[in-house]
């Protein structure tokens, strides 16, 4: 990605008209990556039947304020695997600032794990490899199954839609549900911005009429008149 880590946010840095993320029913891209403990691990290495593998970072607001709703789901599906990929900073600031080394993400992941993040962080390479690959969106979910394919994605984790398309799959059925964008709490938005640093909450202000209008609206809209793919659980890629 051209400026990945990029130093202040824009809405110009994602592109919020396609989202060009592995589509469902193609194979699930693995990667070597790193986790919390320094360790190197597969991205596709997990034990049981699927992995819910969601896109995020410290500093991104929206994956800030499903981090609860994820942990619950945690708990009422004990036999799905629940990872998440760091990837770059979606809103640096003074106190949090864009990646210059490996070495500062992985301070960053850690600092995540320690806010009592129950699931596995796995975290990409400096350059965003992993994180381009899976379509470079700040908080994207994508469901992996046991043959390493994509079951169900989704751009803008919606952790309600998530629920339902685990309790389809487990049961045998395609997953279904649809994923609308749901703005995050300004409560969770402002402690997670304050937290970043200054210049944080001034880049997101002047990006949100662009966020509200891709996302809230347009993207919605579009959702709710179109088909939604889907396969078989079991699919093999």
């Amino acid at each position: 990605m051209k400026n990945y880590n990029y130093d202040e946010f824009t809405s110009k840095n994602y592109d919020l008209d396609n989202f060009y993320g592995p589509d469902i029913g193609e194979k699930a891209m693995d990667f070597a990556l790193t986790n919390t403990d320094g360790q190197t691990v597969h991205l596709l290495d997990f034990s049981n039947e699927f992995l819910v593998l969601e896109l995020g970072s410290i500093t991104c607001p929206l994956f800030q304020g499903r981090r609860e709703g994820m942990a619950r789901l945690v708990s009422l599906f004990p036999t799905v695997n629940f990872s998440v990929l760091y990837v770059r900073e979606a809103h640096p600031g003074s106190n949090i600032p864009s990646h210059k080394s490996a070495a500062e993400k992985i301070s960053c992941a850690i600092a995540l794990k320690n806010d009592q993040e129950i699931r596995s962080i796995l975290i990409d390479d400096i350059k965003g490899t992993a994180h381009d690959a899976y379509g470079g969106y700040p908080n994207a979910v994508f469901i992996i199954n046991r043959n390493g394919c994509i079951v169900y994605r989704s751009d803008w984790n919606n952790v309600s839609a998530i629920k339902k398309a685990l309790n389809r799959l487990l049961s045998g059925k395609p997953a279904n549900s649809k994923s609308y964008f749901l703005p995050v709490k300004p409560t969770i938005a402002l402690k997670t911005l304050k937290r970043s640093g200054q210049g944080a909450i001034k880049d997101f202000l002047l990006g949100l009429p662009t966020l509200i209008w891709k996302n809230v609206i347009k993207r919605n809209v579009l959702l709710f008149f179109n088909l939604t793919k889907t396969v078989s659980p079991d699919k093999r890629c």
